[in-house]
């Protein structure tokens, strides 16, 4: 592993990214890091792996794996592995689609870069088995997201429009 952060491997499957993103693996080992700091104690021992692609293989994947047909901001895929000591594990799976973050970014008047950054953070959250299906975890969950961000120097994304700034999933 790689010292002091969460180790991240990074599938570029979309062009695209390189043109929204500048420095797309940075940005994202910093949301990861933030997040592990917080959580997980010895963070790096951790591994995720982060999949940037399109609308159109989000779409398969929700389909798939989620029974919907369209395409969605962010999914997390659990590895199943539990955290135990300076054992390596992989956390698991996140995969963003640049098309609905940026037309979501774009409705919501903020930056590609700190929304992507946002949906990181919650992803990794559903990584490590935070959720939204009460009110009550939503409320945790969102001031656990809140609260890392502001780490990122990312301004709270439910402020304004909580409905408008919910991710569409994890």
């Amino acid at each position: 592993m790689n010292g002091n952060m969460a180790e991240l491997s990074l599938d570029m499957q979309s062009v695209a990214w390189a043109d929204l993103l500048t420095d797309a693996e940075a940005q994202l080992q910093r949301a990861i890091d933030a997040v592990m700091v917080r959580l997980v104690p010895h963070h790096d021992s951790v591994e995720v792996s982060v999949v940037l692609t399109d609308d159109a293989t989000m779409q398969h994947l929700n389909k798939t794996y989620r029974g919907q047909e369209k395409p969605t901001n962010v999914l997390s895929f659990p590895s199943g592995m539990t955290l135990n000591g300076d054992a390596p594990v992989l956390l698991g799976d996140l995969v963003l689609t640049h098309e609905t973050i940026a037309r979501e970014a774009a409705q919501q008047g903020k930056s590609f870069l700190h929304h992507t950054l946002h949906l990181a953070v919650h992803g990794v959250l559903h990584l490590l088995a935070f959720d939204h299906e009460t009110d009550a975890d939503a409320s945790d969950m969102e001031a656990l997201e809140v609260s890392i961000l502001a780490d990122l120097g990312v301004n709270n994304p439910y402020q304004d429009n909580h409905a408008a700034m919910e991710p569409a999933h994890g």
